[in-house]
C-alpha cells in the first residue's frame, strides 16, 4: 500500500468521522481497503468491530495489533481542507491507527510464506469511553487464530509531539479512568432564613476542598492520584437554599492499589463531609478505564523494533506515564504487551493544540512509518529471533524528528 493510498483513506476516514460503537461507514472502508488480502474476517456482533487475521505458513506464536476507529463528538475547528463538517471529530488521530493498521496487513501479508504464526489485526470501535475493546474481548477477540495472542501491541499518534518521534516506556504508560458521582442531601428553604435549612452548597465548597487535601495527603506521591471536580451543580434561583447539591470528579489513578483505594474511601470522605453539616449523602465510585500497563519485555520489543526503523535519535523512553486513559488496558490485562506513541505534530510549525482539541491536527505523512513500526513488532515475534535493541535516549534530550 503506498503513501499516496494510506493518506487517501486516512483523509476518508477523517471527512466522515463517527462516534462510539456502531461505526457502519469506517467500518465498510476499512474492509474495502483490506479487500483482497489473504485474511479471516470477522465482524462484531455488538459493535462495528472488524478482527482480521492473517496465518502464517508455518506454526508459531499469535500475536495482536489494534488500530481504533471512533472519533469524538467535537466540532472541528481546523482549517484542513478534508476537515469534517459535523458535532463529530477525529480529534484523537483514530483515522490515522486504523489507517496505519491497514497498512501493516498490506505489509504483512506478501510475507504470509515466511511468518511462523499468526496476527490478529484488532480494528476497534467505541475507545473513547464506550467499552469497546471489552466488547471484542467478550466477542472471542483472544480466540480468533485459534489460540490466544502471547502479545499485543498498539501506537497511538500525539498532536503535541515532534513528527516521527516514537516513545514508550516500561510500566504504567496511561492512567485509570474513574468518576466520582456525589448528592449530598439537606433541607431547602428561604435564602433570607439559612437557618431553617440544611444547606448542602458550603458542604458541596468544603467537600471539594476535602477530597482534594485527601488525595495529596492519603496517597503515596509515587502512586499518584489526580483528581478534578469538573462538575458542581446546586440551586435555582439566588434567593433560596436548594435541598440538594451534586459534583462529579474525574480521577487519574495508575496502579490497580490505588484505583480499588479511591473507590473505596472516596465516598467515605464525602458522606463525612456531609454529616458534619447535619447532611445526608449519597456517593460512589464508578471505574471507566483500567491502568494501562505495559509489559517490560514487550516494551523493550518496541524500543528496539522503534529505533531500527527510526534510528536512536527518533525513539526515547517516556520518563512518566501520560494522564490520560485507554482501554487497550483491557487488553494488557490478559495478554502482555505493549502501548506506545508516534509524534505527528506538525513539521512546518509549532503545534497549537493536543490530542481531543477541536483544532488538533496530525501530520499523516507518518503514516508509513506508523504501519512499518506495526507490522515491524509482529515481525520480531514471527520471523526472526528477539534481539535486544540500544539503549534509548532519554525524554529529556529530545532531538527533532523528521519526516516518516
Amino acid at each position: 500500500m503506498t503513501m499516496p493510498d494510506l493518506v487517501a483513506l486516512r483523509r476518508k476516514l477523517h471527512a466522515d468521522p463517527e462516534v462510539g460503537l456502531q461505526l457502519p461507514r469506517t467500518q465498510a472502508a476499512i474492509l474495502e481497503a483490506l479487500s483482497g488480502l489473504p485474511l479471516d474476517l470477522t465482524l462484531g456482533q455488538k459493535c462495528s468491530s472488524v478482527t482480521a487475521v492473517l496465518r502464517g505458513a508455518r506454526p508459531g506464536p499469535v500475536v495482536l495489533l489494534r488500530g481504533d476507529m471512533d472519533a469524538l463528538p467535537i466540532r472541528e475547528e481546523t482549517e484542513v481542507e478534508f476537515a469534517a463538517t459535523g458535532e463529530a471529530m477525529h480529534a484523537c488521530g483514530h483515522d490515522l491507527h486504523a489507517t496505519a493498521l491497514v497498512g501493516a496487513a498490506h505489509a504483512l501479508a506478501p510475507q504470509q510464506s515466511e511468518l511462523a504464526g499468526s496476527v490478529v489485526f484488532m480494528f476497534q470501535p467505541g475507545e473513547e469511553g464506550h467499552g469497546g475493546a471489552r466488547l471484542m474481548l467478550d466477542e472471542g477477540l483472544l480466540d480468533a487464530a485459534g489460540e490466544r495472542p502471547s502479545a499485543a501491541y498498539t501506537l497511538h499518534v500525539l498532536a503535541d509531539r515532534p513528527r516521527g518521534m516514537a516513545y514508550c516506556r516500561p510500566g504504567p504508560i496511561m492512567a485509570a479512568y474513574s468518576i466520582l458521582d456525589a448528592t449530598l442531601i439537606g433541607r431547602g428553604g428561604h435564602g433570607g432564613r439559612p437557618h431553617e435549612t440544611l444547606d448542602p452548597v458550603p458542604a458541596l465548597a468544603e467537600t471539594v476542598t476535602a477530597l482534594y487535601a485527601y488525595v495529596a495527603r492519603r496517597f503515596d506521591a509515587f502512586d499518584p492520584v489526580v483528581l478534578s471536580v469538573g462538575e458542581l451543580h446546586a440551586g435555582t434561583a439566588p434567593n433560596v437554599v436548594p435541598g440538594s447539591g451534586t459534583l462529579r470528579a474525574g480521577i487519574r489513578t495508575f496502579s490497580e492499589a490505588a484505583t480499588a483505594r479511591i473507590a473505596e474511601e472516596l465516598p467515605s470522605v464525602v458522606a463525612s463531609v456531609a454529616a458534619a453539616h447535619g447532611l445526608t449523602a449519597e456517593a460512589a465510585v464508578r471505574p471507566v478505564m483500567a491502568p494501562t500497563v505495559n509489559d517490560p519485555d514487550a516494551a523493550a520489543v518496541f524500543a528496539a523494533t522503534a529505533t531500527g526503523l527510526f534510528g536512536p535519535g527518533r525513539y526515547t523512553d517516556l520518563v512518566h506515564p501520560r494522564t490520560g486513559s485507554e482501554d487497550f488496558s483491557e487488553v494488557l490485562r490478559e495478554i502482555p504487551g505493549a502501548y506506545g506513541y508516534l509524534g505527528a505534530g506538525p513539521a512546518d510549525r509549532p503545534a497549537t493544540a493536543g490530542n481531543h482539541s477541536p483544532r488538533a491536527w496530525f501530520d499523516d505523512s507518518i503514516l508509513p512509518g506508523a504501519a512499518a513500526l506495526l507490522a515491524g513488532l509482529a515481525r520480531h515475534h514471527l520471523l526472526s529471533p528477539p534481539a535486544a535493541g540500544p539503549v534509548p535516549a532519554r525524554e529529556s534530550n529530545l532531538p527533532t524528528g523528521r519526516s516518516s
